[in-house]
């Protein structure tokens, strides 16, 4: 029995500081990057991006000009805005709607609002165009494109011309079959098509949609060669870049700080489950920045205030499993049952919060704009990923310990009245 339970505190042993590597190689490469060979971890500092506030760039509301404006007209005119104004080349644009009748435009990195300007107000372009680089048609030359579920179901977009497009297109099916026609808008390419059939009576089908929403993306903007209201530029600005060379490295020292301080109360308080927590809470961290950087988040001085919100909803996760934990002790359970019983009754606490934050966020995310959205993003996915390291992670590394014998010490848990530990790890 003795060496049975000696190889079983080997194994936890081993298993505790492997984790405690790969967590500390994540937190680094994070933090710094690393290279391995010719390939590159980037830092998240490289590949998150960065929104206006902290890189500076410009800011431009929009106003559509008409009297009545019903949903799909807005939807429209939002898709072609963002496609216009990611011709210039900036990835972090964002594109949101401002009350019934407003577009707000922000673009990061860029300085130029008249450049900006300019680009929006223009007519846009629809054209198909050969493997020749010759124009084939123009948006004068679509009667209709509609998105649905083909008898294959897949999804698809279906063209419908006019007269004039009919012949032009007839020919030009014949002359590139088996070859691609770009369809673009303001010569960006929207999606191209391989010619399968001599199509003589107007009536195509563009196959490749990887969704239904993109084929209604896709049948929206050929529907609208041009924006299908008058829009007025109401206000542009420029946000210098010092305001985010001054904000973010502030934002990232009171983060460090507060976390920092954070950790160290842990570990006072709860020692070596502060300590597991601590640990716990910096794979966290890696975690909600991976999230990040994996879906394309555009980091805000809002978003950072939800990240650290978050943290410190972590942080109350494992405060609420600790000192369940403790009560478990007190009643003269073993540490392994108190552990198990800790986790139990705090879950019901923990998913009731965790779940109303993130109902919150979702409601946030759903009807704000701008910033706002950013700070609920932030929520929710920090809030999501918070209960995975609080029930799993936590848990893990405690049971491990539990294992090694480190509990075996009343200073070691940080448990302050509870003497009976005679029982010991069962």
């Amino acid at each position: 029995m003795r060496s049975r339970g000696k190889s079983s505190a080997g194994r936890s042993t081993a298993l505790f500081f492997l984790c405690i590597l790969v967590i500390g190689f994540l937190a680094y490469s994070g933090a710094h990057g690393v290279t391995i060979g010719d390939y590159r971890l980037k830092s998240f500092n490289e590949v998150i991006n960065k929104g206006l506030d902290l890189q500076g760039g410009v800011s431009v509301l929009e106003e559509i000009q008409a009297d009545k404006v019903d949903q799909e007209t807005l939807d429209r005119t939002v898709e072609l805005l963002s496609m216009r104004v990611n011709k210039l080349g900036v990835s972090e644009t964002v594109v949101t709607r401002e009350g019934q009748k407003r577009i707000r435009i922000e673009i990061p990195g860029k300085f130029d609002a008249k450049e900006v300007v300019d680009g929006i107000a223009k007519t846009g372009e629809l054209k198909f165009v050969g493997p020749d680089k010759q124009v084939i048609l123009t948006g004068k030359d679509v009667k209709k494109a509609s998105a649905y579920i083909g008898s294959d179901s897949q999804s698809k977009v279906g063209l419908e011309l006019n007269d004039t497009g009919k012949k032009k297109f007839a020919d030009a099916t014949q002359k590139f079959m088996g070859q691609t026609i770009a369809i673009t808008m303001d010569d960006q390419e929207l999606t191209a098509p391989r010619v399968d059939a001599h199509i003589t009576d107007g009536k195509a089908e563009i196959s490749g949609s990887k969704s239904l929403d993109e084929a209604k993306r896709e049948a929206n903007i050929i529907n609208s060669g041009a924006l299908p209201v008058p829009i007025k530029n109401v206000q542009s600005k420029v946000i210098g870049a010092s305001l985010g060379a001054n904000a973010l490295p502030l934002s990232v020292l009171a983060g460090e700080i507060g976390i920092g301080l954070v950790m160290l109360f842990m570990i006072l308080y709860y020692r070596v489950p502060g300590i597991i927590a601590s640990i716990a809470l910096s794979l966290y961290i890696y975690l909600v920045l991976f999230a990040f950087a994996s879906v394309n988040v555009t980091l805000t001085l809002a978003g950072i205030a939800g990240f650290l919100l978050t943290v410190g909803m972590a942080v109350d996760a494992n405060i609420l499993i600790f000192e369940r934990t403790k009560e478990e002790l007190k009643s003269g359970k073993s540490i392994k049952a108190s552990i198990d019983s800790g986790f139990h009754r705090a879950m019901t606490s923990i998913l009731d919060s965790n779940i109303t934050s993130i109902l919150t966020g979702l409601v946030l995310y759903s009807v704000g704009s701008g910033s706002v959205r950013g700070f609920a993003l932030t929520l929710i996915i920090g809030v999501a990923l918070s209960m995975f390291t609080a029930i799993t992670v936590t848990r893990t590394l405690m049971n491990l310990v539990a294992d090694i014998g480190w509990f075996k010490k009343e200073w070691t848990i940080g448990t302050f009245g509870v003497h009976d530990f005679r029982r010991g790890v069962k």
